[in-house]
């Protein structure tokens, strides 16, 4: 298998892990702050990450131009987290995972502004997967409010601008340097600010909030956002962020299997387009692309 085809791979399966991320953060939202809740998940996950890059050798500054990028990258990822989590005690869960998920649009953005160049496929694609998107998770209502849904924008942003920020970060480190130091900076922000506000943790012997943490932080952050940062320095930043908009769906079918949630015809239809979406930006997507 070519290494295109495993990143693609790769960042596909990341996606459930990923996707799951909001069904957690429902658990630990009970008895926390969002801050916090966010604080909790990069912690972990950066404790983790340094213990491994320690040992591999891979702490050591090589550039410190990247390593200044990498700290500036992290507080993008502490932002992403911080404002998404917020937005999900402001707006429905289905609207913040529509809205986080327009990563691909800030991506390709940014592509037309730096090259003056519109690829009409690309663009296609990426209006057609957010359609799927917004079949999935249905019109929004009253009870999404502007904050939460401002804050679910702000998470995208931040996410588009963290993936391209990674992307060109200097080859000689690797996806364990660079995501050992982005979550260590990114949980250094997050244990500021939650002090800073005075957000709470959930109570020590809360074992669902607790355990809603732990699993955002060993299935979604360290298999899947790791894994979305090993597959963004081989593909593109607007192909592997398009890959996201799979995160509805997943959640959705995890709601309806949790906690009974009703799935309709809309959800199997959305599905398909999304797949289709994505299935086109495959197939037209070059190698690689100017967006970094």
């Amino acid at each position: 298998m070519s290494t295109r085809r495993s990143a693609l791979a790769i960042v596909a399966l990341a996606q459930l892990a990923v996707g799951a991320a909001a069904i957690f953060a429902r658990f630990a939202l009970a008895a926390g702050g969002p801050i916090a809740v966010s604080c909790g998940r990069l912690t972990i996950a950066a404790l983790v990450m340094l213990a491994l890059a320690a040992a591999r050798g891979c702490l050591r500054v090589v550039d410190p131009r990247t390593e200044l990028r990498l700290g500036g990258a992290g507080l993008l990822l502490a932002l992403h987290f911080a404002a998404w989590i917020a937005s999900l005690t402001m707006a429905s869960v289905a609207i913040a995972t529509l809205l986080v998920c327009t990563v691909p649009v800030w991506t390709e953005l940014y592509v037309v502004a730096r090259t003056r160049r519109v690829d009409r496929i690309v663009a296609l694609s990426v209006l057609g997967a957010l359609a799927g998107v917004a079949i999935v998770v249905g019109v929004p209502d009253r009870a999404n409010t502007p904050a939460g849904i401002a804050l679910a924008l702000i998470g995208a942003i931040a996410f588009a601008a963290y993936l391209l920020a990674v992307r060109a970060v200097d080859s000689r480190y690797d996806t364990l340097a660079v995501t050992a130091r982005t979550y260590a900076y990114a949980a250094l922000a997050l244990a500021v600010a939650t002090l800073a506000v005075r957000d709470p943790f959930p109570p020590a012997g809360d074992v669902r909030a607790w355990g809603g943490i732990l699993a955002m932080a060993l299935v979604s952050q360290l298999f899947g956002h790791t894994a979305m940062n090993a597959g963004v320095r081989i593909l593109s930043a607007t192909l592997v962020s398009t890959f996201t908009l799979l995160e509805p769906v997943i959640a959705a079918l995890l709601a309806a299997w949790l906690f009974g949630e009703r799935l309709g015809g809309g959800t199997a239809l959305g599905a398909l387009v999304i797949l289709a979406a994505i299935g086109a930006a495959l197939t037209q997507q070059p190698e690689s692309r100017p967006d970094a």
